[in-house]
């Protein structure tokens, strides 16, 4: 499986202090990820890829980096990190699970003002693609390059944003993007389609893995991103996510940073499929002790759900489907995702603040504009039901804790 990670901030930041410095930055998890757990193909060697956004003046499509060279390896990612800033990146190291070793085949894909990545598999892909493939407009057929799932997926997430009546061809209006309930909305739909793909192959076509797709997706569109953890399973966990708030990313030197929180502000997220830091491990402190001063600052984003990250702002809405689980307190098992070399949840912690639909940041509640204001009603009812079993769980957890 690959790894990917996710920065949105409100300044630019320098690739390297993200791609390069940490001592657990993308690049070393291409060659030394402490979550994975497939010890025949231990590397994530098979290409990388660096999306970032630049100034409104070059257009609002990202600029992409994409190799075969293992990222270990490339010199020429080095010096690209070292000289270049955004305030949106995207970066991806791959274990390929489908097609063949080809910068095609590199994430993130991209198209016009939108960028995507996938850390997963669609199950039964062989006997799922020519069926995906059918079920597409035209233009979304025509546009897959390389042979992935991940790719045929971005082309999924194209057609569902066009079913909605959202042209992903068009330039979204500058500074506002296409809206992240439109992106929240359209990764939904394409997890529905991909489900419903999968449902429809015989059984006699179906190999170990089942039905159980693994699809952590990150899509963009320069402005909002919106982020699924997501398997295809009422038992079992999804593969491993994170994300980290606060107001810098503070280099104390030796590859250590740390996410500094003076306020409630969140000037960066990073979300990732592992921790950029283990500060515990890192530190020689041990699991069990109390811990202040920016310690367990990576949340566990809960299987099933997804992250948004609008105006320095973090949601968690949950995907409700046949294949989510009501109950706060049920535990998934995690020998799926350890089957495919990943752990379903490592260091981290679940804080409260995770579990709300919408986070409050630097600027307070988020206001929707008016065009979203239709997912409320009766999806957010739901989605408050969820939060307050879930929190009420919490609470009992930690006074029976203290």
């Amino acid at each position: 499986m690959c790894r990917f990670l996710v920065y949105k901030g409100k300044d630019e930041i320098l690739l390297s202090k993200l791609i390069l410095e940490p001592t657990h930055s993308i690049l070393t998890q291409s060659y030394d990820s402490r979550l994975r757990l497939d010890t025949r193909r231990p590397h994530n060697g098979d290409g990388f890829g660096v999306g970032y956004y630049t100034s409104a003046a070059l257009g609002p499509a990202p600029c992409l980096f994409t190799s075969t060279i293992p990222a270990w390896n490339c010199i020429n990612l080095s010096r690209l990190a070292a000289k270049t800033t955004s305030s949106l990146i995207f970066a991806h190291v791959r274990a390929t699970t489908s097609g063949a070793l080809a910068d095609a085949n590199c994430h993130p894909f991209r198209h016009r003002a939108l960028m995507f990545m996938h850390n997963g598999s669609i199950a039964a892909w062989p006997a799922v693609k020519r069926a995906l493939a059918a079920s597409l407009a035209d233009a979304w057929f025509l546009f897959v390059q390389g042979g992935t799932d991940s790719e045929w997926a971005f082309a999924l997430f194209l057609d569902s944003m066009q079913r909605q009546g959202v042209d992903p061809s068009a330039e979204p209006p500058a500074g506002h993007g296409f809206g992240h309930a439109v992106l929240r909305r359209a990764l939904g739909l394409t997890v529905e389609r991909i489900n419903a793909l999968v449902g429809a192959v015989p059984p006699g076509a179906l190999d170990a893995e089942g039905r159980r797709s693994l699809l952590n997706f990150a899509v963009t569109d320069g402005v909002s991103v919106v982020c699924s953890r997501y398997v295809s399973s009422r038992t079992d966990e999804a593969a491993s996510l994170y994300w980290s708030s606060g107001t810098s990313w503070r280099d104390e030197g030796g590859g250590r940073f740390v996410m500094e929180r003076r306020d409630r502000g969140a000037d960066i997220v990073l979300v990732a499929s592992e921790p950029l830091t283990f500060e515990r491990e890192e530190l020689g402190i041990a699991d069990d002790e109390v811990c202040g001063g920016g310690l367990d600052n990576w949340v566990t984003v809960p299987t099933n759900s997804t992250l948004t990250i609008h105006k320095q702002t973090v949601m968690i809405h949950p995907i409700i489907d046949e294949y989510y689980n009501h109950s706060p307190s049920y535990t998934r098992k995690s020998e799926f995702a350890k089957s495919k070399g990943l752990v379903s949840n490592a260091p981290g912690v679940t804080e409260v603040g995770a579990l709300a639909v919408g986070e409050v940041g630097r600027d307070g509640v988020v206001e929707e504009e008016e065009e979203e204001e239709e997912e409320e009603g009766d999806e957010k009812s739901e989605e408050i039901d969820v939060v307050r079993r879930r929190l009420e769980v919490v609470q009992r957890e930690r006074q029976r804790g203290g």
